[in-house]
């Protein structure tokens, strides 16, 4: 008789699941106990409730397979299925898992970031959009979509360009002197995917923008638009969420995050003002918005613009090559003219509280005849520096290796890294005399000097104390919007994509912080700031004008910028990175670590570079890989916290990312690395 043998067990089904972890892997469950669906509907990136620990935590499904590395008796059963259908699109799960891998941050929070904080949570009803909730306003109208007729020659060259790549890939560059017409350009662009029946993704580079862009979109468009940026609350967040990812809305406008909603119907993405650093996330997991936006554009097979007036060195660099393709727009349409410059040679004068006697009667002149005036300082407060006469004691921050900032109202001191505040003291701290003097100028005082100077002119100042809260920088732009005389003090929250027709001087108070930093992008910020800035003035019928204070009104980019304008300057500080070998034309990453103890992050680092030492020459590639520190950070101290940082450089990313994941991956086990608060910031722009 024929020897009858048993079946051998089935292979177990395996969910390999991506959980919000700091550790840098991917974790195994099973199935849940009481799951009796069909294992073909068990798509990647759908939600799932499992156990962690002692928690309860909401992952991803990143597959399903018949095998782990862990014996599958170890294996605990996952709790809940929480969706039906994926929340994340195949094509974009792989993009959003390739970015987690770039930017060599654990896959779990990478994944957990791009959600919605109410997609987080083990609610499955929490998906369901609630219609009470839709912030579906009815625009104006008063536009009609296609203006096509009104387009300058270079405006319509532009169009065409994009529009021709509709329902492909392409990057285009959209490089536009301030007041060129790049928004009309975006809605045309807009308008032509939404004749095609696909959706828009705008992102802005700051929550301020989204309201006066909101406007003018709803103004042109009837169809449905949505917002997503941090003011908004979870439900109000998740709606919009929602409606991009079910094809209800049409255009979607945001700021970083929202460059991972899902879209039903893709059809364009534009990413404004492309060059600010706002497109950075900055701690946790640190993306690039912009990079990500074209990463996606080729993903979904569509075009994306990037637009400025002041285009980041990467992108003239990609645009030089051929990777990107570059659209020009060198003039204002119509007859608006470019405002004009003059410097203004503070070196040998007696300043009045940081105001030239030529510029207090420039705006004297400009509100005399009617029009809005800007000063632009970008420190808030109203001084940077309080210091005592007698014995020369400065207030410091006691978390931070920086100076506390002077407030007038309400009065105290504050630091703006760590934002500790202390109160306003009589006498010195030290010495205890009286003799305190506040020193340099902030937005604050700025604003008690003009209002000195012209009592009977309304004076806004617009920055981030004076505008947080809810609604109140709308209520504002609103205000500056009427065209009545005013003067406009404030900050950098001034100088990004706002249109304001009124204004026909701009005053740089401070030209020269930017001139002598010790970050090697000092320079290009410089120039993009005061370009954008200057930019604000002459944008309506009269002629602008620009007054930039300097003492060093001979400094080479200063008058390279101010007589040749923003691409000349651009193009002599690409020679110089080419040079020196620097970003665009090699690709940075660091390795930073923190601690309560100052000893500590040295210590760790040093470990981390032997290793990294060690990796080099195991991958063979000891002379493409370039290290560097460790070194204290440029603020050693920032929030009670001290700091080192390690620097990686190379001329090609897939050696700098090899040996970064095989780095990672060591560190993660080291015992040391529990003493210290570590990260990676790849392709970094804060290099303090």
């Amino acid at each position: 008789m024929p020897v009858s043998r048993a079946k051998p067990d089935p292979a177990p089904t395996i969910l390999r699941i991506a959980v919000p972890s700091p550790l840098r892997r991917r974790f195994d469950y099973l199935l849940p106990m009481t799951f009796d669906g069909q294992l073909k509907d068990l798509l990647p990136g759908i939600r799932i409730r499992v156990p962690f620990g002692s928690r309860e935590l909401t992952g991803i499904l990143l597959e399903v397979t018949d095998s782990s590395d862990v014996n599958t008796g170890k294996l605990k059963p996952a709790i809940a299925i929480l969706d039906r259908k994926p929340l994340i699109p195949a094509h974009l799960l792989e993009l959003w898992l390739w970015a987690a891998r770039y930017y060599q941050h654990p896959v779990g929070e990478a994944l957990h970031t791009l959600l919605p904080a109410a997609l987080r949570d083990k609610a499955a009803a929490g998906i369901k959009r609630r219609k009470s909730d839709l912030d579906h306003e009815p625009g104006d109208h008063n536009d009609h979509p296609d203006r096509s007729d009104s387009l300058s020659l270079e405006q319509r060259a532009a169009c065409d360009a994009i529009n021709a790549a509709s329902g492909s890939y392409g990057c285009f560059l959209l490089d536009g002197v301030t007041g060129s017409g790049k928004t009309e350009i975006y809605l045309q662009a807009i308008s032509h995917a939404l004749a095609n029946a696909t959706q828009a993704l705008v992102l802005v580079p700051e929550i301020g923008l989204t309201p006066q862009t909101l406007a003018r979109f709803r103004q042109r468009f009837s169809q449905h638009i949505v917002v997503m940026h941090s003011g908004l609350t979870p439900r109000q967040r998740l709606n919009a969420w929602l409606e991009a990812a079910d094809g209800t809305a049409d255009i979607i406008i945001g700021t970083r995050s929202a460059i991972f909603t899902p879209l039903a119907r893709p059809g364009l993405i534009v990413i404004d003002e492309e060059h600010d650093g706002s497109f950075k996330q900055q701690d946790g997991f640190r993306y690039s918005a912009r990079d990500l936006g074209v990463m996606r554009a080729r993903a979904e097979a569509v075009p994306v613009v990037l637009g400025s007036a002041t285009p980041s060195l990467e992108s003239l660099h990609n645009a030089q090559t051929g990777r990107y393709r570059h659209l020009r727009l060198t003039q204002r349409p119509g007859d608006v003219r470019l405002p004009v410059y003059r410097l203004i040679d503070t070196q040998p004068q007696q300043l009045e509280e940081g105001f030239s006697a030529e510029l207090l009667q420039s705006i004297r002149d400009h509100i005399t005849s009617g029009q809005q005036v800007l000063i632009f300082i970008n420190r808030r407060g109203f001084a940077p520096v309080l210091q005592c006469k007698d014995c020369g004691w400065i207030a410091e921050c006691k978390h931070c290796d920086a100076r506390m900032t002077l407030h007038r109202t309400p009065p105290h001191l504050r630091c703006h890294h760590c934002e500790r505040r202390e109160p306003v003291t009589s006498c010195c701290p030290s010495c205890q005399g009286k003799s305190l003097l506040a020193m340099g100028m902030g937005s604050e005082r700025s604003e008690t000097v003009l209002q000195r100077h012209f009592p009977d002119t309304r004076i806004i100042r617009v920055d981030s104390d004076s505008t947080g809260r809810k609604h109140e920088l709308d209520t504002v732009l609103t205000e500056i919007a009427l065209g009545q005389p005013c003067i406009l003090v404030g900050t950098q929250m001034l100088a990004k994509g706002h249109h304001f027709p009124a204004v026909t001087l701009v005053a740089v108070l401070d030209a020269d912080s930017g001139l002598f930093s010790a970050d090697f992008r000092g320079q290009e910020f410089m120039a993009q700031m005061l370009t954008q800035v200057a930019g604000r003035s002459g944008r309506g019928d009269a002629a602008g004008e620009v007054l930039i204070q300097t003492r060093h009104s001979t400094h080479h980019s200063l008058q390279t910028l101010i007589h040749h304008g923003y691409p000349t300057l651009a193009s002599e500080l690409l020679a110089e990175r080419q040079q020196s070998g620097m970003p665009p034309f090699s690709v940075l990453a660091l390795l930073r670590a923190e601690a309560l103890s100052a000893r500590a992050p040295e210590q760790f680092l040093i470990k981390a570079r032997a290793l990294a030492d060690d990796l080099r020459k195991q991958l063979l590639m000891p002379d493409r890989v370039t290290i560097s520190g460790p070194l204290p950070a440029p603020m050693e101290k920032r929030a009670n916290r001290y700091r080192q940082q390690l620097m990686f450089r190379s001329t090609q990313r897939a050696d700098l990312q090899m040996l970064l994941t095989r780095l990672c991956e060591q560190l993660e086990h080291s015992a040391d690395q529990r003493k210290v608060r570590w990260s990676v910031d790849v392709d970094p722009l804060d290099m303090i």
